[in-house]
């Protein structure tokens, strides 16, 4: 037995070897699945989160068992599982973005959190409640994934760009292109370019717009550069 029930304080280095391999395996689980997302937070930002948290609640428990039986020391074994937590939420923080129209990020960074209590779990023995949080989490970030994409995510928003001759109609006609296919504008902003082209003046009018599920993205910028007046569209 590499565990000695009567010293909970002991553990042997195969089972220390277990747990931090075990540790490395759902943590790697978890990151494959991020990383076949393309989230900055993949495979390895995982595993290396999950197999630390790891390895910081086995020196919670068992790195200080030589000062147990001293007089005047009090050993608590949740004391570093409990900075692991506190840490990760700086980690977890930088995954998050504001890009000025949505927030992305809240999904990693919250897998990253769950990954430390994955690995605090595994580090503590409790494996099966480390086993069964992996299958769930796997299961929320893929199949809740795809529940989303259909049912929920019903639209997309989109940053445009329209370069276009200053005496054009085409905030008049853009307008009436985007009403027709219901589109929703958030957002507009109107610039001069700074260019000229056959002596007419050009602006750029950048556009936050909301598109329904079924309006495809491209098939909208096709029909903008085919306007009279825009040489240019693009989106983010």
């Amino acid at each position: 037995m590499g565990l000695d029930v009567t010293n909970p304080w002991y553990i042997n280095e195969l089972h220390l070897g277990l747990r931090l391999l075990l540790a490395m395996l759902l943590g790697g689980l978890i990151g494959l699945e991020r990383e076949q997302s393309n989230h900055a937070a993949g495979l390895r930002t995982n595993t290396l989160v999950c197999i630390g948290s790891c390895l910081l609640m086995l020196l919670s428990i068992y790195g200080f068992s030589s000062f147990v039986n001293e007089t005047n020391v009090r050993v608590d074994p949740a004391r570093l599982a409990a900075a692991v937590i506190t840490g990760v939420g700086f980690l977890g923080a930088g995954t998050i973005l504001f890009t000025g129209k949505s927030i992305t990020g809240l999904t990693t960074a919250a897998s990253l959190w769950v990954v430390s209590a994955i690995g605090l779990a595994v580090g503590a023995g409790f494996y099966f409640a480390a086993a069964v949080t992996t299958v769930l989490v796997l299961l929320i970030l893929w199949a809740f994934n795809k529940l989303e994409k259909r049912y929920i995510s019903t639209k997309r928003e989109h940053q445009l760009i329209v370069q276009a001759d200053e005496q054009s109609t085409i905030v008049r006609t853009l307008n009436a292109l985007l009403t027709e296919k219901q589109i929703v504008i958030r957002k507009v902003m109107l610039e001069e370019s700074g260019k000229r082209e056959h002596g007419l003046q050009q602006f750029m009018l950048h556009l936050t717009v909301q598109l329904p599920k079924n309006e495809s993205l491209l098939a909208l910028l096709e029909q903008i550069q085919q306007m009279e007046g825009v040489h240019c569209v693009s989106s983010d």
